[in-house]
């Protein structure tokens, strides 16, 4: 064949290839056989082998995926992906509807929803071919997996309806399916490895995988549950649906429009009996207003979606007894007790372990060893005893006593007062809570070092070649090539992201100390106030509750980690090794933009959205996180987000580009 003659072949085999994984996975009607399959799949194959030019990254040849392994890189989502809040009974649904109807002064529609449990991801189409996959993340930035969502079948790698060629986004649910996890997990245990503990984590396990054929054989399914576009004249989110569909999309047929409370109820009596006998797992109903225009008027909280909730089903719960109590050590010497159980079912899963909480726990609900305990799942995740059958308590049974010394160092405990943990103060010789603290240190929101993960934190602790979080600053490429696991190219990656670290800005430094109580907001505000470590330091009490945010527990506790002469030593051996423990002050440009609220949106060409935000302070403004009727422009990139520009189109924001805003700063 010709050049031609093979680019035809090609184009001809990919789609009838992809029509076949359509019928066989979205329509359960496959219209070939699978030795035909594989023989299209085999000859493919060749011809892109032997023609690399001629390679798509979307043929279907990508399903089987690869065993090159890469690091996944981050990314921003081009609109936020909120979570959703939760509702547990019909009164809190009504509460939501007399909400929504008070603020669009009308009787809603809704769409109601199976919510299917598994991972959230974000697909972005473009010239009707999947670009990019990525994780929710935080909802701000999320890792990107396609080489790995490539693989799921039911995902089309290209669309060809001709309506859908700009850029949109579909967000839905990566989950396993209880045939596909029943056989991983015999799988695992055939090899001798831990079985995966429910669905969900074995789909947000697998699709963190950094081999694609691994993804590929474990054969991941999805659920659409949201369509944005720019392009698309979809009035309402029922519509969407369908219209997804019609692209090509595996849609759940069990998602319903319902006119009043009543209608809900009756979808969430039906379906809490039904669920039992889906092949996947299922943990609420999600309630979405349907009307596009009456979701935009409704708007956003920080976190959720005011046109959203989820109802959440009521947890399975499970009798066991209680044979033991373990205790748990954090990096704030907090003590947890763990129950050990007899072995019971519970939500598809064995459960041997669940949470105590702490002692006014145990004592409220008076838990004692080999009682009969009632246990949950508490968001159908995390085992949990509620109660105790006291019928079954033997006459002659104790009350629980708490531990009085730390399981791992062997110091006194302390019940601090106001606390409901007991804590081990040994902060400086007690192995988890060092472990602990260097975890929290090198973490992502901390100082970012991502090329230490939690295994070689332990292992280079048990080795001695860190003490505490000051220790990372002294290794060098020669002390880490030796350990197991690691080679050249893994050292030199560590060494790099521990000394690009020391550049970060004063308030993730603090932060990263792991002073107990203070998060990253706090840490932003003290830095900003005090503007170095030392005046932090010698700060008085009453000085530092003039900080907006910091009240007495947490001064208190600033206090109380200062005045340990080995925390001010670890921070002294920072400074030493070039740590930036101070506020780098903005030198203010101008004041054309003072009294101004500004968001920012979307893709940039000449400067990144961190960029443009550090100029509008630079200039006198002040940066909005969503679009209100208080801002005075957005400033609009490439791909940003239909809702939040109908929004401020609605609300008369003035809207410009970055040449405009870049104009603007220039005066």
């Amino acid at each position: 064949m010709n050049k031609e003659d093979i680019k035809n072949r090609i184009a001809f085999l990919r789609r009838v290839l992809n029509d076949q994984n359509h019928s066989y996975y979205v329509l359960n009607n496959p219209v070939m056989s699978d030795f035909q399959f594989d023989t299209f799949l085999s000859e493919l194959t060749k011809l892109e082998n032997d023609n690399p030019e001629l390679k798509d990254d979307n043929s279907p040849t990508v399903r089987v995926g690869s065993d090159i392994v890469k690091q996944f890189v981050q990314i921003e989502h081009i609109n936020q992906m909120y979570s959703l809040s939760n509702t547990y009974s019909i009164d809190d649904i009504k509460d939501f509807e007399n909400r929504v109807t008070k603020s669009i002064e009308q009787s809603p529609e809704f769409v109601c929803e199976l919510k299917f449990d598994g991972t959230a991801i974000s697909l972005i189409y473009e010239n009707g071919k999947l670009l990019r996959a990525v994780t929710r993340g935080d909802g701000v930035v999320g890792d990107d997996v396609t080489a790995n969502v490539r693989t799921i079948r039911s995902i089309p790698l290209e669309v060809y309806d001709k309506s859908a060629q700009d850029l949109f986004e579909v967000r839905g649910e990566i989950f396993m399916p209880h045939k596909s996890f029943e056989r991983l997990n015999i799988e695992r245990e055939g090899s001798g490895e831990s079985p995966f503990a429910n669905p969900r984590n074995a789909a947000a396990g697998t699709l963190k995988t950094q081999d694609s054929s691994v993804v590929a054989h474990r054969e991941l399914d999805f659920f659409p549950y949201s369509f944005i576009s720019n392009f698309s004249d979809i009035k309402n989110h029922f519509e969407s649906l369908t219209y997804l569909k019609q692209l090509g999309f595996k849609t759940s047929e069990h998602s319903v429009l319902c006119k009043s409370v009543e209608d809900i109820d009756e979808f969430i009596t039906k379906w809490d009996k039904k669920r039992k006998s889906l092949p996947y797992d299922t943990d609420g109903i999600v309630i979405k207003i349907n009307d596009y225009k009456n979701q935009l008027d409704l708007g956003y909280t920080a976190k959720a979606p005011r046109w959203a909730v989820a109802y959440k089903f009521k947890a399975e719960q499970v009798k066991s007894v209680l044979l033991s109590v373990d205790f748990q050590v954090g990096r704030t010497g907090a003590i947890t007790p763990v129950a050990n159980l007899e072995p019971v079912k519970l939500a598809g899963t064995i459960v041997k372990r669940a949470s105590l909480h702490n002692l006014d726990q145990i004592s409220l609900l008076d838990i004692r060893l080999y009682d009969t305990v009632l246990v949950e799942k508490g968001g159908e995740v995390i085992p949990k005893i509620v109660g105790v059958d006291i019928t079954q308590r033997d006459i002659f049974s104790q009350p629980f006593e708490f531990i009085t010394t730390c399981p791992a160092c062997g110091a006194a405990l302390v019940k601090p007062e106001g606390e409901a943990k007991h804590f081990c103060q040994n902060s400086a010789g007690c192995p988890p809570q060092i472990i602990g603290r260097i975890i929290h240190f090198v973490s992502r929101k901390a100082m970012n070092i991502d090329s230490l993960g939690d295994e070689t934190i332990e292992m280079l602790n048990n080795e001695g070649l860190i003490i505490n979080y000051s220790d990372l600053f002294s290794l060098s490429v020669e002390d880490l090539v030796p350990l197991n696991r690691l080679g050249q190219k893994s050292a030199e990656n560590i060494v790099y992201g521990i000394e690009k670290s020391k550049q970060n800005d004063f308030e993730r430094v603090f932060f990263a100390l792991g002073i107990r109580y203070v998060g990253e907001v706090t840490a932003k505000k003290i830095t900003k106030y005090f503007g170095n470590i030392d005046s932090v330091i010698s700060a008085s009490s009453q000085e530092l509750l003039e900080v907006e945010e910091v009240g007495e527990v947490i001064a208190n506790s600033i206090i109380d980690f200062f005045s340990q002469e080995s925390n001010v030593e670890i921070i002294n051996k920072l400074k030493q090794s070039g740590v930036n423990f101070v506020q780098r002050e903005k030198v203010m440009l101008s004041e054309l933009l003072a009294g101004k609220n500004i968001i920012v949106s979307g893709k940039f060409s000449k400067y990144t959205r961190d960029e443009i935000k550090n100029m509008i302070e630079l200039h006198g403004g002040k940066n909005l996180s969503s679009v209100s009727s208080n801002c005075d422009y957005l400033i609009a990139g490439d791909k940003i987000g239909p809702a939040k520009l109908s929004k401020a189109e609605k609300l008369g924001v003035v809207i410009i580009s970055e040449d405009e805003f870049e104009k603007m700063i220039n005066g």
